[in-house]
């Protein structure tokens, strides 16, 4: 009997700490980013290795068309492009951080798409969600005059309404669902792997930024 009591004690405790790492959570200084860099499932994959880099998601954005689908994004004339919205710490992470991953990830002298996927949904795009976001940026866009053989065609705009894609595409670099190839069933993350093996991407991102791509500076 005299341990009767002990249960609002615990359940006291468990709320206490509950608000302790709820205000911990609250307490971090999130912010989001919108990058649009050819394939969401890479740019998703790339994004998710730096450090406080809290989430992402791949999406649609800078069209026109509400609620688009994939199929009507990559089709053309909805104005979208592939992108991800990215809630990152900038207590851990500046946005200068995310900017120099992004350029150093892509192909910014392509006008056409990025790496093997062609048309508008694959161009690249910045998409500032302030002002001082686009200020960043543009100020990086400058920096790069020269470096690259070739111009940075990649715009930088002020961002729009970002549409999540369908669920079939989040985390696809990771998933362990299945998915047919001409290979049969494989899981998305060996599909993934297999796809941006071909696509080249990264090859090319090593050939155009040399050491100071960021595949490279992963080691990979």
């Amino acid at each position: 009997m005299r341990f009767a009591n002990i249960r609002p004690f615990l359940l006291g405790v468990a709320i206490v700490c509950g608000l302790m790492l709820g205000q911990a959570a609250d307490a971090r200084n999130l912010q989001t980013a919108i990058f649009a860099g050819g394939c969401f499932w890479c740019v998703e994959a790339d994004f998710d290795k730096v450090k406080g880099v809290v989430e992402t998601t791949s999406g649609y954005t800078g069209g026109t068309v509400a609620n688009p689908t994939y199929k009507q994004v990559t089709r053309g004339g909805t104005g979208h492009y592939e992108a991800v919205k990215i809630v990152y710490d900038a207590d851990q992470v500046s946005y200068e951080t995310l900017l120099n991953v992004f350029w150093t990830s892509v192909d910014p002298t392509d006008a056409g798409g990025q790496f093997c996927d062609r048309g508008e949904s694959y161009r690249t795009a910045i998409f500032a969600t302030t002002q001082a976001q686009a200020d960043a940026a543009l100020a990086s866009k400058a920096a790069l005059k020269g470096r690259l053989p070739g111009p940075i065609v990649t715009p930088i705009a002020a961002a729009k309404t970002f549409y999540p894609a369908e669920a079939y595409h989040q985390n696809y670099y990771r998933s362990q669902d299945k998915v047919l190839t001409r290979f049969g069933y494989v899981t998305k993350a060996k599909a993934y792997k297999g796809y941006r093996d071909a696509c080249g991407r990264d090859a090319r991102v090593k050939a155009l930024w040399g050491a100071d791509a960021f595949v490279n500076r992963l080691g990979s």
